[in-house]
């Protein structure tokens, strides 16, 4: 960071003893700066009532109603008579129960007589097919209340992110407590920008979001605070960016003549204009003495790998060694099999019979034998190996390079940062250090928003059209619990696909091994593979509506269901994780050579694995996966000439968000439109938490989706920034706001890159 004193945050005091520890535990606020930026999650007006019908089962809410009518009824229990107070509240078009028990209902049966409004929290739950909320805790709006009326008097009462230990206006009487405090603010944006784009400063935004006076300073507090977050967050990236363009790096030109262009004579195909403008980029990065920081991202079997190979052959041709960094064995041994497969005898440097320009590819995993591992280190180190492909055994100490010129990293969201750069820190030669040339491919499409958010470090090719020859997929939802007959069917069409010489997947969320089982088995968990997944075994839906649900479907069941039930007679193999690598690669082996039928297996088959010869995929309890992911298996097939078939089997019932979900996953093939489904179903959180840790606690007001513009606009503003003063010495503040940022966990989100 430089060492110009970070200007000093007055809002780091600890909040006072009474409600911290309650903050702490349950909100992780442990500052008055936490607590200010801890924001309504909406408001409600003094006239308007909170919609009661459109509720979520098991969320902690918080309402305002008006209560309807008030019971108390005496009933014998266990313990004696006992006495159940129950009120109905309203909000002009919907219900909702509130019950307390036992001694509990004096004080509720006094306050809320019928026609007092309030506010009430609880934890949501169905009862007699109604929903309630038991023992709520709740705020009087009274107008005869002195202090009542002075906490709710604004016209819009806000409504905070809260727990059971800690309702809203618990929260917000102690932002009361602090908000005087905002004044003293460090306001992150420089003048000029916040000028320049129309923006209150910091205090007075503070203050409108939680004490609006009118809907017109929610928005516009609303819209300076998503300037915060944006554009700390992208000072940050470009701050990384900017240092990575010091380092030096070794510039990689293909030599003509050389091993790239012999490998692209004996290509059977031309390559897709994407791949040559993607090939050019990466091409031109190469050739600059600064590395190379790039995120290709492609759709699933849009050729990514071609591109990946031919970045690493140049790099070979100009003296190099290329890593390729797998997610798992499964993985690396199919990138492995397949790039010596495209190169033939280009990949047998230094054996008989390998051509002019041949270069070795070796393989190291962590499961390899003493011997194997032994002859591919030997190979890296003396540079006989040109490129290597691997899992995290190529991070190892023991792991040398003669010159690392590249590290290409595949699916980058299954690392940790930490470890790309221990790849990348074994660039150099003859005892020269240098940083190697950095490309991360992945086949989940990234929106642009998230690529400038979470992957802002890196410049970005997108690879968006699918290489000829490609089939199409025709994808279905399979509703197996009110239509059994349809999963039966699904059976059938596995059978005349490999009746017609193909082959099939069938997926499964769990293993079933007894290391994975979710505390019970389910009772008759023949259902899954049978007549209907779930149907009549009594043991729940799956959609939560009546009793517990059913454990996910599990690969090791089901496949000895299918063998014996509607797949007999079929060669029916099972793959998954924690198989030993040997058993996994020879299941491999025999599925692509077509020596299996129809391939059971957990998501261990999810990226990267490619069997052209695999025309139909059934993926059992669908609804249990996420959107992405059932778009990356369902690349697995229609990767030859033939069509491909992807079956969704759920038990969900239709209206659920499940059923959506699958619904539009069915619907289209375009990956970059269901990420955008995807996003916008969960919470931006999952997304960036899983694409990289970090990143999430700074976002509270941004919304990655919809604020596309603010985040285009604060990358733009802090790339000028940082070009001209890198080290921020003429913005104290905004350094006190980066430091905020780069906590540990974030530190090394962004400072590793």
């Amino acid at each position: 960071m430089g060492n110009v004193p970070a200007l000093d945050e007055p809002l780091k005091t600890p909040l006072g003893a009474a409600t911290a520890k309650v903050m702490a535990e349950h909100l992780d606020l442990r500052t008055v700066g936490d607590l200010l930026h801890h924001y309504p999650r909406r408001y409600a007006e003094r006239g308007e009532l909170t919609s009661l019908a459109e509720l979520p089962l098991d969320e902690h809410v918080t309402v305002v109603a008006q209560v309807a009518d008030a019971r108390v009824h005496t009933f014998n229990g266990a313990r004696g008579r006992g006495q159940r107070l129950e009120v109905t509240i309203t909000d002009g078009s919907g219900r909702l129960q509130l019950v307390f028990f036992g001694k509990g209902v004096h004080k509720p049966h006094k306050d809320l007589l019928p026609g007092t409004r309030a506010m009430f929290a609880g934890k949501v739950s169905l009862f007699n097919r109604k929903l309630q909320l038991a023992h709520p805790a709740y705020e009087l709006l009274r107008g005869d209340d002195g202090e009542a009326v002075d906490a709710w008097a604004g016209a819009l009462i806000p409504l905070y992110p809260a727990t059971t230990k800690l309702e809203s206006w618990k929260i917000s009487k102690a932002v009361d407590t602090v908000l005087p405090r905002a004044r003293e603010a460090a306001d992150p944006l420089p003048a000029a920008l916040r000028e320049g784009r129309g923006l209150i400063d910091l205090p007075d935004a503070l203050h409108k979001i939680h004490r609006p006076r009118g809907k017109g300073d929610i928005e516009e507090a609303r819209a300076r605070l998503k300037w915060d977050e944006a554009f700390v967050l992208q000072v940050a990236l470009a701050r990384r960016r900017h240092a990575e363009t010091q380092l030096a790096a070794v510039a990689r030109k293909p030599s003509p003549g050389g091993l790239l262009d012999a490998f692209d004579a004996r290509l059977p195909f031309t390559l897709t204009e994407g791949q040559r403008k993607v090939s050019a980029e990466i091409f031109g990065d190469l050739a600059t003495d600064h590395p190379m920081h790039r995120l290709l991202q492609g759709e699933v079997g849009s050729g990514k790998t071609m591109v990946a190979l031919r970045a690493m052959l140049a790099v070979v041709d100009a003296g190099g060694q290329a890593a390729m960094l797998a997610p798992t064995e499964v993985l690396a041994q199919q990138h492995h099999r397949s790039i010596t497969e495209m190169m033939g005898e280009l990949a047998e440097g230094g054996m008989l019979g390998g051509a002019e320009h041949a270069t070795k590819v070796v393989l190291l995993t962590g499961s390899m034998g003493t011997a194997a591992r032994r002859q591919a280190l030997l190979d890296l180190v003396t540079g006989e190996a040109g490129i290597v492909i691997g899992t995290h055994a190529l991070i190892e100490d023991t792991v040398q390079f003669h010159d690392l010129g590249l590290v290409v990293v595949d699916e980058q969201h299954r690392f940790g940062v930490e470890q790309r750069d221990a790849l990348r820190g074994k660039g150099g030669a003859n005892g020269v250090k240098h940083t190697p040339h950095l490309l991360v491919m992945t086949a989940t499409p990234i929106p642009r928003t998230v690529a400038m958010t979470v992957f802002g470090d890196l410049e970005t090719s997108v690879l968006d059209q699918l290489p000829a020859g490609r089939s199409p997929i025709a994808s279905h939802v399979v509703p197996a619990r009110d239509k059994p007959h349809f999963l039966a069917r699904a059976w059938d069409r596995v059978r005349e696909e490999v009746e017609n010489g193909h082959q099939a997947y069938v997926v499964c969320p769990r293993i079933g091994d007894g290391e994975d089982e979710p505390g019970k088995k389910p009772s008759g968990a023949g259902a899954g593979a049978g007549a209907g997944a779930g149907a009549g075994d009594g043991s729940g839906s799956g959609s939560g509506d009546d009793g517990e649900r059913r454990p996910p479907l599990a690969v090791l069941e089901v496949a000895d269901q299918l063998a014996k039930g509607p797949l007999a007679g079929l060669r029916v193999e099972v793959l998954h994780g924690r198989m030993p690598a040997d058993e996994k690669d020879a299941v491999m082996r025999r599925f692509a050579a077509g020596d299996a039928d129809v391939l059971v297996a957990t998501t261990v088959i999810e990226v990267g694995v490619n069997v052209p010869n695999a025309t139909a995929m059934v993926i059992m309890d669908a609804d249990r996966f996420g959107v992405s992911q059932l778009h990356q298996l369902r690349g697995r097939v229609g990767r030859g000439s033939a069509p491909g078939l992807c079956l969704l089997v759920t038990d969900a019932p239709e209206p659920a968000p499940a059923r959506q979900r699958l619904a539009a996953v069915a619907a289209t093939l375009d990956g970059f439109e269901l990420s955008r489904i995807d996003l916008e179903q969960r919470r931006e959180g999952d997304v960036l938490g899983q694409a990289q840790s970090g990143a999430r606690s700074s976002l509270r007001m941004l919304a990655v989706i919809e604020d596309e513009e603010v985040i285009a606009a604060a990358r733009e503003e802090a790339a000028a920034v940082v070009a001209a003063d890198p080290a921020l010495e003429r913005f104290p503040a905004l350094r006190t706001a980066l430091d905020a940022l780069l906590d540990q966990e974030r530190e090394q989100y962004l400072d590793k890159g």
